[in-house]
């Protein structure tokens, strides 16, 4: 009886050691910026309307337009969707892209969408950053930060990435990430970003899922040392997102996003 007394005491004892065991939290952390999508229009203040040809990057098949029937709000949400209005080619398919350039830019912290992903194959949504001064130095010199990345037709996968000019844009440090659940569930997909390197996680900062920290930082790799805006969009087809083709039966889709939030340290 002594004995099993003495275990017990000594299993509630691993269990409260562990309790107290330091980990990584975010009460350092303060909400600086966020949106929620409450309203019944996409915040102006915040989001700009990129309007752009089908092909002009990746090959893609969808024209961006500003146009009701590829956005909306609804219940605290943000849809974005795509839709064929064509032929099953480039130029059939209308969707949209929000970015914030020039309104809402940050540098270090953590950064995070919450989102449902889209069903289907020929479905490239993706939740991302550019350097702000993309304008100056060009791609992929101003950096990319790829948060979430997802093609319909690799089906529970989403991927991670940064692109810079040390590997010429390629995407050597991406990884690939499985969730069984990615379009039935919201996940939220975010970055704790610092000066010494990039760590994405999903559904919570404790879940580090990829790093990006080079030993030596040069300009080449690592412009993430000034601020950086956010791209919410969803692409059809294109090099990656049309690899397998485009399932011409299954639209509209949608990419929905529950919010954005930005948190910096205090």
């Amino acid at each position: 009886m002594l004995k099993n007394t003495a275990y017990l005491l000594f299993v509630i004892g691993l269990f409260l050691m562990s309790c107290n065991t330091p980990k990584k939290v975010y009460k350092d952390y303060k909400l600086v910026w966020s949106d929620e999508f409450n309203g019944n229009s996409v915040d102006l203040n915040n989001w700009s309307f990129q309007l752009w040809k089908a092909g002009r990057v990746n090959n893609e098949w969808q024209k961006y337009v500003e146009d009701t029937s590829n956005y909306k709000l609804k219940d605290g949400k943000l849809y974005i969707t795509a839709t064929k209005t064509g032929k099953n080619e480039r130029g059939g398919y209308t969707s949209t892209r929000l970015s914030s350039y020039g309104k809402k830019e940050f540098k270090y912290g953590r950064i995070e969408f919450r989102a449902k992903m889209p069903k289907g194959r020929g479905t490239w949504p993706a939740l991302w950053m550019l350097g702000s001064n993309i304008k100056e130095v060009g791609w992929p010199s101003g950096g990319e930060i790829d948060i979430m990345e997802y093609v319909g037709f690799q089906q529970d996968t989403t991927h991670t990435n940064v692109h810079t000019k040390y590997q010429s844009g390629k995407t050597d440090f991406h990884k690939a990430i499985p969730i069984k659940t990615a379009e039935e569930n919201f996940h939220t997909y975010g970055i704790t970003w610092s000066e010494d390197k990039i760590e994405f996680y999903l559904d919570t900062p404790n879940n580090v899922i990829n790093t990006y920290a080079p030993k030596i930082k040069t300009l080449e790799n690592w412009p993430f040392n000034k601020p950086f805006f956010l791209i919410m969009n969803f692409a059809v087809g294109g090099s990656w997102g049309g690899k397998k083709g485009v399932d011409e039966t299954i639209w509209p889709q949608s990419m929905i996003v529950d919010y954005v939030r930005v948190y910096q340290e205090k």
